[in-house]
């Protein structure tokens, strides 16, 4: 459904169960960094009035889902750690050249998001079937449904104000060059890393 050419090794899980406080942590800072994506958006295409009012219920959504994590950091005795640069994003966000016209700027940045959003769903499904933890697990079955519907979302939204052939182009191109990233990542416990 995802479209993801390559998935993330199971074995992730087992990184991430040495290290739960980290992916927590790691975890919280991508919530409030998608609350601020979607706030950029705003700020950035006024003028797409129907776009603005999913980023208004996005921004809602996400710092709810900040507030669900911090919280279950402090249920475990655990304060909200630094942020780390998010290697994945920074990598992925090279792939279409800077510049061009407003909506080819706008289709970029959703073909973006709605990668970043499909990774993050991937991810959560299979903490949500192989931690553990059983009710962490649940609580990333929870959050995996929202990925998903984030990801159609954002991707509808490109086929929309972008020519649809070449959108479907541009999203085929980019999520191979998502699989090479991730053919070097998945050794740590962050969300996309």
């Amino acid at each position: 459904m995802l479209g993801l050419k390559l998935p993330t090794d199971p074995r992730w899980v087992n990184i991430v169960e040495k290290n739960v406080e980290f992916i927590l942590t790691d975890h919280a800072y991508c919530e409030q960094k998608a609350t601020s994506t979607a706030i950029s958006l705003i700020v950035s295409f006024p003028e797409y009035t129907e776009l603005v009012q999913e980023m208004v219920a996005l921004v809602k959504e996400e710092i709810s889902h900040f507030k669900m994590v911090h919280d279950k950091i402090l249920e475990n005795g655990w304060v909200l750690g630094r942020d780390r640069k998010d290697e994945y994003v920074l990598k992925l966000i090279t792939f279409f050249p800077k510049g061009g016209s407003r909506t080819t700027q706008l289709v970029h940045r959703l073909l973006y998001a709605a990668l970043i959003e499909a990774r993050s769903c991937e991810r959560f499904r299979l903490l949500s079937e192989e931690l553990e933890d059983k009710e962490l697990a649940e609580f990333y079955r929870k959050l995996m449904v929202s990925e998903a519907n984030h990801y159609t979302m954002f991707l509808g939204f490109a086929r929309q104000y972008g020519d649809k052939n070449e959108v479907n182009e541009k999203w085929q191109n980019l999520l191979d060059f998502e699989a090479k990233i991730m053919a070097d990542l998945g050794k740590r416990e962050t969300i996309h890393g």
